[in-house]
């Protein structure tokens, strides 16, 4: 077995001889700065929407959207006979389409920390209110046993809607544990016997 001890012999063996593998020379005058570094002309609402009325016009053009800002969002509501199914299983097709208007609005602001969150069918309202629902029925189960109820794992969104959702109860309490994909909920009687 050959004993490779630098870059230059891995280099070798793929073809690449050093002249090659060095970057192309600058150019003599400095490139025009991107427009995306500057400050966007378009509001971001409006940047979401154009995007979404492209994708939605080769989904199904009989889907409408309605884009606003919110305090800390930009909020879009896709409305049409069969905008449920864009839901997918579970919101995961919902959720791509999240992430793909995301990334175009970060690229046309220039900041990775803006936020987009999308509704479509009324979706995300169900889900929040079935997450709830399930948070108030397992609250009264931990209350009546005493005993902690440890859920799957979910994402921060679905946990954050129980954790808000059990905020006040009187008789438990939430916490998250586990890291990245694994996290998960436990709800806790909020005084525990000893």
């Amino acid at each position: 077995m050959d004993k490779k001890t630098n870059l230059d012999d891995y280099l070798a063996d793929l073809g690449i001889s050093e002249a090659e593998d060095e970057a192309p020379p600058r150019p003599p005058v400095a490139l025009p700065e991107s427009p995306r570094a500057n400050v966007p002309s378009e509001a971001p609402s409006t940047i979401v929407e154009r995007f979404l009325r492209g994708l939605l016009s080769r989904i199904d053009e009989t889907l409408e959207v309605t884009v606003r800002e919110a305090e800390d969002a930009v909020e879009a509501d896709i409305t049409g006979e069969r905008a449920g199914r864009l839901a997918g299983r579970d919101g995961r097709v919902l959720a791509a389409i999240e992430l793909l208007t995301h990334t175009v609005l970060s690229k046309h602001t220039g900041r990775a920390d803006a936020r987009v969150r999308i509704d479509a069918g009324g979706f995300r309202r169900r889900h929040a209110d079935n997450l709830t629902k399930l948070a108030e029925r397992l609250a009264v189960q931990v209350a009546k046993s005493g005993e902690s109820h440890e859920l799957q794992p979910m994402p921060p969104g679905d946990r954050r809607i129980m954790h808000i959702a059990l905020k006040e109860h009187p008789d438990v309490m939430t916490e998250s544990v586990g890291e990245g994909p694994g996290r998960h909920l436990i709800i806790r009687p909020r005084h525990a016997s000893n």
